[in-house]
């Protein structure tokens, strides 16, 4: 294969009629040569395939047009990000980004710095773990120089800055709103400034918190040192683990799951920066979100100015944002002890009648209490990945005993959440979540999932009410839906009942179809369904029967769902209302029930033509028994 052979400056000037300094101008972007002259090299210099030589070009301009960026580890997403986003921004003004890694080794950064400046015509500190002392040399000699996350003494200098010590704060706190105490905190490298700014905020917000405690644990800012902090997070007996970024959260993350510990059920994890992966974490990291990219751009125009002669550049500072997902949850109230408050504050063991319920707000939640205590919590907006299927859900459900009846991400089915209206399929749109079931192919992971976007929450006593509207996945919207959560206590049967309608209207045809109408028997699922937590055995009774082989396709008006076991005893008894329709239950691979809207055949809805839902609980801290719950049944809603 021949290569184009390339003219050198001579010939484009003779080429061109005019002398080789004046190609060289021309080339060098000077000003100084006339309009039409430079376009005739231009010209000229394109036909001829001519390309300046870049050293020769450096030995012209005095510049390498090349800036160099130092970083503790290249490995770790968040600097990846921030590198992309200088390079981005550099080349469009015609540089190059060359990269010096560290490896977390505070001791060669000062020779990188030097040597880095040295072949480039600036330099960016990322992160510097180096002493005070050699970062002052560096700046004193390598000048210009941009420093990001980390304030030298020198304040000419130019620094982008992260607000770590907000970020910690406005993470713990969410944590503690959740009813967590006792947190963890794995500690990044001793060298990181911004590990030290985390330190100092934390024990800051014990003395402002006196009910909380925090341990702090030395770690790392890899995932081997997340993984291999198990020990020290179980020792702890922390139901919160704060990680110094979301590298150590995932190591720990994937060291929790082989050791069969449930997140966040047993233990909240949250991480800091919210790089790519962290939305794919198992379960959806819950992170502090840092402008990684706009860090690297906003280095790179800060190094810019200076270069080109600019004077002092001012400092920026930017506060991360909390990315809500589903590592983080309310503190296992089991843990804390009965019925305890959501301040964490123990309380007897046996409830006494309840008073009023109320629906309160906080931020984009709905929490619905009594007496102090947290019943329910309705997740309005929340952070799932799309291909679960984005919708509000009820997470925790609690008995007054403060017995956790739902269950969220669980590790069998990850897009189970809770207790919410889920479908498998509306014109072909799945609000169900995870694969779809393809008639010849089996369970098929599409890009067909929707989302239900909640509008114009309302809170009035004890009933919370919105409006949804659902749209497929190219956006299309193909539900208006008004829905109600009602809560009230039942002295008489020493609980509290749940009611959830919702009404629908179709806008436009709809064709509502589960698993079992595309060939799959018995798998009809998707209505308004409740997945419970893992446990011991579960009973299932209906009115015609015992077990899951009796209720799974019954069209009994009522379900009951209960068990005993460590946990405490309990029941769930479930309510359909008017139109009763099969129920989907399982209680053998995982526990989860609803009222079926596609059993064996499609339902069809007429565009504008409205479709009622509704299913009512009764939450009791003890195993009723088929007596029990017939002599009951009269008092309770939706019973006909």
């Amino acid at each position: 294969m021949n290569t184009p052979r390339v003219a050198t400056i001579a010939e484009v000037a003779d080429a061109a009629g005019v002398s080789r300094a004046t190609v060289s101008r021309v080339m060098n972007g000077r000003s100084t040569v006339r309009a039409d002259l430079a376009a005739r090299v231009r010209a000229v210099a394109t036909e001829l395939n001519y390309s300046p030589s870049t050293v020769a070009r450096s030995l012209s301009l005095g510049r390498t047009q090349t800036v160099a960026l130092l970083v503790p580890d290249l490995s770790n997403p968040m600097f990846q990000q921030i590198l992309r986003g200088a390079n981005q921004a550099a080349a469009r003004d015609s540089y190059r980004v060359l990269v010096a890694d560290s490896i977390e080794d505070p001791g060669r950064e000062l020779e990188l710095a030097l040597e880095a400046r040295r072949r480039c015509d600036a330099l960016i500190l990322c992160s510097p773990r180096m002493p005070d002392a050699d970062l002052a040399q560096v700046l004193a000699t390598a000048a210009p120089v941009v420093v990001v996350n980390r304030d030298p003494e020198d304040a000419s200098v130019p620094v982008l800055s992260v607000d770590y010590a907000d970020g910690i704060r406005t993470l713990t706190q969410r944590l503690i709103k959740l009813g967590h105490t006792r947190f963890i905190y794995l500690a990044g490298p001793e060298s990181s400034t911004s590990n030290t700014v985390r330190l100092r905020a934390l024990r800051a917000l014990e003395g402002e918190n006196p009910q909380i405690s925090i341990r702090y644990e030395p770690c790392g800012a890899m995932i081997e040192d997340g993984y291999a902090a198990l020990d020290a997070v179980l020792g702890s007996r922390a139901t919160a683990v704060l990680a110094y970024n979301d590298l150590v959260a995932f190591g720990l993350l994937g060291k929790l799951n082989e050791s069969g510990v449930d997140v966040p059920g047993d233990i909240s994890v949250v991480g800091f920066d919210d790089i790519a992966f962290a939305r794919y974490a198992t379960p959806a990291l819950t992170t502090m979100a840092v402008p990684q990219a706009e860090l690297g751009r906003q280095a790179w125009e800060q190094l810019h100015q200076l270069i080109l002669g600019g004077g002092e550049r001012p400092s920026l500072y930017f506060r991360p944002r909390l990315v809500e997902r589903a590592s983080s949850g309310p503190v296992p109230r089991e843990r804390s002890g009965p019925a305890a408050e959501v301040t964490g504050a123990e309380a007897p063991a046996t409830p006494a009648a309840p008073g009023v319920l109320l629906w309160s707000r906080d931020d984009e939640v709905g929490v619905l209490g009594v007496d102090g205590l947290e019943l329910a919590r309705y997740e309005r907006h929340a952070a799932m990945p799309d291909v679960h299927a984005p919708r509000p859900y009820l997470h925790p459900i609690y008995t007054l005993a403060g017995t956790m009846l739902t269950e969220q991400s669980p590790v069998d089915h990850r897009h189970q959440y809770g207790l919410s209206l889920a479908v498998p399929a509306v014109n072909g749109t799945s609000f169900w979540g995870g694969r779809t079931f393809v008639r010849g192919a089996g369970p098929t992971l599409l890009e067909n999932h929707g989302t239900q976007v909640p509008h114009d929450l309302t809170l009035t006593g004890a009933t919370l009410s919105e409006h949804l509207v659902w749209h497929s996945h190219e956006g299309e919207v193909l539900v208006e839906e008004d829905r109600t959560l009602t809560a009230a206590a039942r002295p008489g049967a020493d609980g509290w009942q749940l009611s959830w309608r919702s009404d629908l209207r179709a806008a436009r045809a709809l064709t509502i179809e589960s698993p079992a109408t595309s060939g799959r028997p018995g798998a009809g699922y998707g209505g308004i369904f409740w997945r419970f937590p893992v446990g011991g055995p579960a009973r299932l009774l209906v009115a015609d029967g015992e077990g899951e082989d009796a209720a799974h396709g019954s069209t009994s008006p009522w379900l009951a769902v209960s068990r005993a076991g460590e946990e405490g005893a309990w029941t769930a008894l479930l309510i359909q209302g008017p139109a009763v329709r099969p129920w989907f239950a399982r209680a053998g691979d995982y526990l989860g029930v609803g009222p079926a809207l596609a059993w064996d055949t499609p339902l069809t809805v007429a565009e504008g033509a409205d479709l009622p839902l509704e299913l009512h609980a009764l939450l009791v801290d003890r195993v009723l028994d088929r007596d029990e719950i017939e002599a009951l049944l009269p008092g309770l809603p939706g019973v006909h």
